[in-house]
This record gives structure tokens, sequence and C-alpha cells, in this order.
């Protein structure tokens, strides 16, 4: 009787025990299944067109700043036209001016060359140059959102969709990694006296350094190019090609996390996919099946993990999500951690910015190691405005060193990304 009596109570304490666990499952699952729901990748090679890796390669999603590569490509077709050279200067709108960052700020009634508008594409991912590019070759965004769709159907992207020149959100502007790889494969092919802009570390414009922001580019053995891009809703996207012993591979990732993540993950997936060209001939099939199963390895093994990795997933998952809402809709957020600033004055003329600039950095001696003087140029009314920064701080650098600033009586306001 006792026995039976006691029946409820292990039972009770049973299921508890089982809803527990269950629980505990799903707490990990989020993160993994936030992943699995928008990450795909392929790895082809350039020659062939042969898969070497893939992972949900034909799930649509958006391209945010990969766009840029069809904006770039149908620029090259006006080049090699003859419809512009790279000298050729094109006006800048008031659409085009009030793009969102990232980009170059200009105004209504500027100009700017070809060659500046292809180097400030590659390299800082100018929204506003992406609409001065969109309407000097179309004659509106929208004009030119249908040339690039049409571009994309003549070179084999089937389920590819552009609305807009950037990559800045829109619903409809769809794309699938297979796609952005066709075309990486396409500009190479049919652009190649072109392509080494992909490769450009840095210019200058306005007499102002411009910065890469394709880590992977600088970091990879082989790598010279291709491109980032990043909305929120789509997570942290990236095309590269790197070429070793004359074989060029293209490698296609949406959906990362973070940056740090997906150039990890581009880095092994291509290092993969040099292993798999120097062998023996792989069923394209088989490659996305074996990919498939490593990613179903590595979402398992999440939802199997101890309490403490459990807490360690959700607080790096906090704070991706606090730094995704800082970048939300910011085309370019995908810098890198260490892309915030601070900024300690705004000044009429450049001297006395850059030289706010030098003496905050003296007096923070080892906290700017990584960082560099940025002085930023804009418009507020008809006169010039300079902006006396330091960039290339994580956000915990940055507050420190504006609360040292601050100590010594020192204006700081710390800038967040792309800002």
């Amino acid at each position: 009787m006792s026995a039976t009596r006691s029946l409820p109570g292990f039972v009770s304490r049973f299921l508890v025990a089982c809803l527990a666990v269950a629980l505990l499952g799903l707490s990990t699952l989020p993160g993994a299944q936030a992943r699995e729901s928008r990450y795909g990748a392929i790895v082809l090679d350039h020659e062939t067109g042969n898969v070497l890796y893939a992972v949900n390669p034909d799930r649509r999603s958006y391209p945010a700043s990969l766009t840029k590569v069809m904006t770039l490509y149908l620029m090259f077709d006006a080049l090699e036209s003859g419809r512009m050279t790279l000298d050729s200067t094109m006006p800048v709108s008031a659409h085009a001016s009030a793009q969102s960052p990232s980009k170059l700020n200009l105004v209504p009634g500027d100009r700017i060359s070809v060659e500046d508008a292809v180097l400030a594409l590659v390299t800082k991912s100018a929204n506003d140059v992406a609409v001065v590019i969109a309407e000097a070759i179309g004659g509106s965004e929208d004009n030119f959102a249908e040339l690039m769709t049409r571009k994309a159907r003549q070179i084999g992207m089937a389920g590819t969709t552009y609305q807009n020149a950037s990559g800045l959100p829109n619903l409809a502007q769809v794309s699938t990694p297979r796609d952005q790889a066709t075309l990486a494969r396409a500009l190479i092919r049919n652009h190649g006296k072109y392509y080494h802009y992909f490769s450009t570390r840095q210019f200058r414009w306005r007499g102002q350094p411009i910065s890469t922001h394709n880590r992977l580019m600088l970091r990879y053995q082989g790598a010279d190019g291709i491109k980032t891009g990043y909305i929120n809703a789509s997570g942290f996207n990236l095309m590269a090609s790197a070429k070793r012993d004359n074989r060029r591979l293209i490698g296609v990732v949406f959906g990362g996390d973070t940056a740090a993540w997906r150039d990890k993950n581009m880095a092994q997936i291509l290092d993969k996919g040099f292993a798999r060209a120097a062998g023996p001939d792989i069923r394209t099939a088989k490659v996305e099946e074996d990919d498939r199963a490593e990613l179903d390895n590595l979402i398992a093994s999440a939802k199997g993990g101890a309490p403490a990795k459990v807490l360690k997933a959700k607080a790096v998952k906090a704070k991706v999500a606090r730094r995704s809402r800082a970048e939300e809709d910011d085309d370019e957020g995908d810098e890198d951690p260490a892309s915030w600033a601070i900024q300690v004055g705004a000044f009429s003329d450049y001297k006395p910015a850059h030289l706010a600039a030098s003496s905050a950095a003296k007096k923070l001696g080892g906290l700017v190691s990584r960082a560099t003087i940025a002085v930023d140029k804009s418009k507020q009314g008809k006169q010039n405005m300079f902006r006396a920064r330091l960039s290339g701080f994580t956000e915990d650098q940055a507050r420190a060193a504006c609360k040292r600033l601050s100590r010594a009586k020192k204006d700081c306001k710390v800038i967040q990304p792309s800002a």
C-alpha cells in the first residue's frame, strides 16, 4: 500500500525531472536554431564550377551589402561598353545623400569619379555611392534594380531579386549562397581586369584614409576579395575568393551570428574546399549530404551542453543581441567588434580637429594601441564640420577611454559602430 501511495509522488518527480531536462535542452536550442534557420554556405571551384562544400546553398535570405557586387558588375559593364571611363564623374542627388550609413556623407550637388565610387563600395561599402552609381546608369534606383535582376537571370541567378543598389533592408530583395557564388564567378570571368579593386585594403577620400571591412582578406592565405555584408535580418554575410597553387575557390556564407564567427567559418570551409579540390572528384550531392550532417552534429552537440556551457552560451547570445540591436539596419555593422569610436570635439577646420584627436590619443596612452585618428567631415547647414574622433575600439575600450578623458576634464562621447 505504501508503495502504491508513493507512486504518484515518484511519477510527479519523474515528470518534473523530464520537464527540466527538456527545458535545459531547449535553453541551448535557440542559438543553434537561429543559426540553422538562416545559415547557408557554398564553396565552388572557379574554373569548373564544381561544388566542394555546401549547406543550405539554395536557401533564400537577404544579401545585404553583397548586393553591391552586382551594382559594380553593371558599372564594369558600362566601362567595358565605353559608356563611362574611370575618370567620368557622377552627380549626387538628394536621394543618394539621404541613404543610411555606411556612407561617404556626400551632399546633393557633389560629384564623384567612377574610380572613387568603385573604391568606396569595395572598402567602405558606402550606401550613398551605390545609389549614385544606380542613378548614373539606370536613371533611377528603381530602374537600376530592374537591370540588376535582369542581369542576375542572364548569368544564372534564378533565386535572386534586387530592389535597391545598396543592400539596405527590403523584404523583397533576396538571394541564395549559390547565386552569390555564381555572381562572383561571373564577375571574375567577365570583368577580370577590374577584379583587382576588390583587393584594395585602403584608399583616401578627400584626404582621409578609408580601410576595408573585409578582415578575412587580410588574414587568410591566398584571399584577394571580395565583399562583406550585414543587416539585422540577414546576419553576417561574406563572399570570398582565394587562390592557391593556381586554383581559385569562391566561398559564400550567409547568416553568421557575428563577423568573427562568419570569418572563421569561411576560413574553415575554404580549407575544406582546397583539401577536396586536391583530391578525387566528389559528387555534389554527396558533398552537401556530408556537410549537412556535419552542421547537424554541431547543433546536436549544443543541445547536450552542460549547464555551465548553457549559461555561457546565453551570455554570449545576449552580447551578440545587444550588438545586433545597436547595428540594426546598419549595412556595414560587420567591421568587427573593434569598430567603436570616441569623439573628442567638433570644429570648423580640419587642423584643430586633428590636433584634438592627437592630443586625446597621447593622454590615453596604451588604451589606443589599436585605435586610429579619424577626422570625420560632414555638413552642418552650409558649413563644414570636422569631428575629432579615435576609432578602432571595442565597446568596453571606448567607454573606458571616455571615462579616463572625463576625469581629465576633457569632452568625450562614445560613438557606436558606423554612427
